[in-house]
Order: structure tokens, then C-alpha cells, then sequence
């Protein structure tokens, strides 16, 4: 229980790589609280987590700036304000190209993917700032570093986004005592590759990385002590090159 008494925020923990890390966190003895937009993927990802405390969930749309302080108000008021915050939350969409993506579809992906990153980031600050510790995992994308068309012009532009502020965040704040690691990971196993104009085929996703890839990767993070930053780390599939 090398995490008891911390007390971790995850959006996007419903599913995919927040779900893995949430789990990976209960397991260590953090108090955790997931979030996401849909209340029954919520529930029932808190309640196959077995775990003391047990995992807490509420819904809320990171890109919503109004639920996402509502939500560290809820936090703060029951004495959850976390020391650790993992920024999960993500989409995608299907017609991804500049040729063919919708505007307003590009619209929904930055601000759920870059707004809602910094809605996150921005909401977490001041509590930490009062502390004088903190730490932030901000799950990027390896299309955050480089173009990989896969990923598409949304997607893309949402992830370099997210990375720059991450890199701000460390810049602004490290003397402080708040570090953020920008995550990058290549193809994982997750939902969102349902929504690839062409979803990789089921013998490509068993050599991916897969959710709980991450959990042992971040607990390792939030157990380093403070004066250590890891600011970006990358990782990919085996078959797949580095950025």
C-alpha cells in the first residue's frame, strides 16, 4: 500500500488507460475518484474495483469549464483535493483528415482533448500551489510529439496542445514543488480504436500496449519524491519506432 493517504483524481477513468490507472492506484492505497461523461461506465468501473478506500466516481465533461470546477469544489468540500491528478480524458473521430473532417467535429475534439486538459490543470493548481506539492500525469499521445496520420488533424493538433501545456505547467510551477509528466504513448488497446476509419484488426491490438500498461508506470511516478521531475516520457509497442 505504497500510495495510502494520497488521494488521486482520474477523467477518463470509466475506460481504456484512466480505468488501468485507476485501478493500479486503488491497488497501492490511493483514495481514488474517477470521472467521465457517462454516469453507468462510471459505476460500473468503480465497482469492479475492489479496494479500500473504494474508488469514487462523478460525472463530469472535461470540457464543461463550469463541471470542472463544480467537481474539485465537490472534491475539496468531501477532503479529496488531490495530490495527484491524471488527466485521461480523451476522443476521437472517425473522418479525421483535413479532407474530410467536419469542422465541428474538430471543434469537439480540441475542446475535449486541449480545453479540457487545461480546464483540468488550471482547476488543480491553486490547491496544490497551497500545499506546495503536487503532481500531474497528462496521457498525450505520441501524435503529441510527432505526425502520425492515423491519429488524425484533430487529434493531432488536441495533442500538441495538451503537451505545451503540460511543458508550461513544469515551467511555471516545478519551483513550487507540482510536477507534470506528459505521457506519450503509440497504439494502445483501447475503445477509442473503434473510431479509426479502419479499427485495427484483433491479432494487431494483442501486440499493443495495453491499459494496465500504465497503472505500474504511474504509481512508480507518484512515488518518486518531489524533488524528482520526470517531465515526458515515451512510451510505444515494440513494433512500433519512437518519436
Amino acid at each position: 500500500m505504497k500510495l495510502r493517504g494520497k488521494k488521486a483524481l482520474v477523467t477518463g477513468g470509466g475506460s481504456g488507460i484512466g480505468l488501468g490507472i485507476a485501478r493500479s492506484l486503488a491497488a497501492e492505497g490511493a483514495a481514488v475518484v474517477i470521472c467521465g461523461r457517462t454516469e453507468e461506465k462510471l459505476r460500473a468501473a468503480a465497482g469492479e474495483v475492489r479496494s479500500d478506500p473504494p474508488v469514487r466516481w462523478r460525472v463530469c465533461d472535461v470540457a464543461d469549464r463550469a463541471a470542472v470546477r463544480a467537481l474539485f469544489d465537490w472534491l475539496d468540500a468531501g477532503g479529496l483535493s488531490p495530490d495527484i491528478v491524471v488527466h485521461a480524458a480523451g476522443i476521437n473521430v472517425a473522418p479525421r483528415t483535413m479532407k474530410d473532417v467536419d469542422p465541428a467535429a474538430f471543434d469537439r475534439v480540441m475542446a475535449v482533448n486541449a480545453t479540457g486538459a487545461f480546464n483540468v490543470m488550471h482547476a488543480a493548481l491553486p490547491a496544490m500551489r497551497a500545499r506546495g506539492d503536487g503532481l500531474i500525469i497528462n496521457i498525450v499521445s505520441v501524435a503529441g510529439r510527432r505526425i502520425f496520420l492515423p491519429a488524425g488533424a484533430p487529434y493531432s493538433a488536441a495533442k500538441f496542445a495538451q503537451a505545451a501545456l503540460g511543458g508550461f505547467v513544469n515551467a511555471e510551477a516545478a519551483a513550487e514543488g507540482i510536477r507534470v509528466t506528459n505521457i506519450y504513448p503509440g497504439e494502445v488497446n483501447t475503445p477509442i480504436l473503434d473510431q479509426r476509419p479502419e479499427p485495427p484488426p484483433a491479432e494487431l491490438r494483442q501486440r499493443m500496449l495495453q491499459p494496465e500498461d500504465f497503472g505500474e508506470l504511474v504509481v512508480a511516478l507518484a512515488r518518486l519524491p518531489k524533488r524528482a521531475l520526470v517531465s515526458d516520457l515515451v512510451i510505444t509497442p515494440t513494433y512500433m519506432p519512437q518519436p
